[in-house]
């Protein structure tokens, strides 16, 4: 079957452990845009989280966002579908991470949102220097998360944790997931995600997949973590990296290289280009 779309995660997979693209990842997309076959950034980030040297290539117009709360057109700033969590369940849970030792913002109006007491003191969190400064450069600061949400009412795309507990990350892992209203999974060992049970990315591939009149056999998606796993299991070929999660291997068709060698490329060189 013809590849006509793939999709992929950033962090642990399309991008090295410096947060960079490979020339080698770069020439395989490129010449994946001149024959006509969609890349589609797959990410927990927002649109303003993807890279400039992501959004200049020629070629990339859509984008499934903070784990498929969001489809977009980044070219023409058009939401084509989005799934988001209701204020008030937003604001609770919220509220219930503020009783643990852990650093918490909610992604509104397509942007985090997040207290100095957090932003300022990443490391305390378990969050490495090279991932400090995406945090900060993606978050607007505000005074307070919960006031917020209960001032405006807007709903919420995604809700970040960090954590360097990892026991604790695993306890309210656990407790989070008892609600059947939203979806919890992770992208790094020192991070919870929180989702709308409905937005995952592979709904959002299927979702977009319809949008562009393709059928999910002619897709491909690649990922590492457990956001991950839901659009390798949808896709036509989903491809774990070598890096990825023990469970995001098991459900894959392929495994190929790490993230940082080139596992992308290798993979889109198979399948998509051969």
């Amino acid at each position: 079957m013809k590849i006509r779309l793939i999709a992929l995660d950033f962090d642990g997979t399309l991008l090295n452990e410096e947060k960079k693209l490979s020339e080698g990842n770069r020439e395989a997309i490129e010449e994946c845009l001149a024959r006509g076959i969609y890349i589609i950034p797959a990410t927990g980030r927002t649109a303003s989280g993807i890279p400039g040297f992501i959004r200049e290539i020629p070629g990339i117009r859509y984008a499934i966002l903070t784990n498929g709360a969001k489809v977009m057109d980044l070219q023409e700033n058009k939401i084509i579908s989005q799934e988001l969590i209701d204020w008030e369940l937003a604001r609770k849970i919220l509220t219930f991470l503020s009783d643990f030792p852990v650093a918490y913002d909610p992604y509104v109006e397509g942007r985090g949102k997040m207290e100095a007491r957090f932003r300022d003191h990443l490391e305390n969190y378990g969050v490495p220097p090279v991932m400090r400064q995406m945090v900060r450069s993606t978050r607007d600061e505000v005074e307070d998360e919960i006031q917020l949400l209960s001032q405006r009412r807007c709903a919420v795309e995604k809700i970040n944790v960090f954590t360097a507990d990892r026991k604790l990350r695993q306890d309210l892992w656990n407790q989070l997931s008892s609600c059947a209203r939203i979806k919890v999974t992770s992208s790094l060992e020192y991070n919870l995600e929180i989702n709308a049970a409905s937005a995952t990315k592979g709904e959002g591939l299927a979702r977009l997949a319809g949008y562009l009149g393709i059928r999910m056999e002619e897709t491909m998606a690649c990922g590492d973590g457990t956001n991950d796993l839901s659009m390798i299991q949808a896709a036509g070929i989903g491809v774990a990296m070598e890096n990825a999660m023990d469970a995001v291997k098991e459900q894959a068709d392929y495994i190929t290289l790490s993230n940082e060698h080139d596992g992308v490329a290798a993979a889109i060189r198979r399948f998509a280009l051969n």
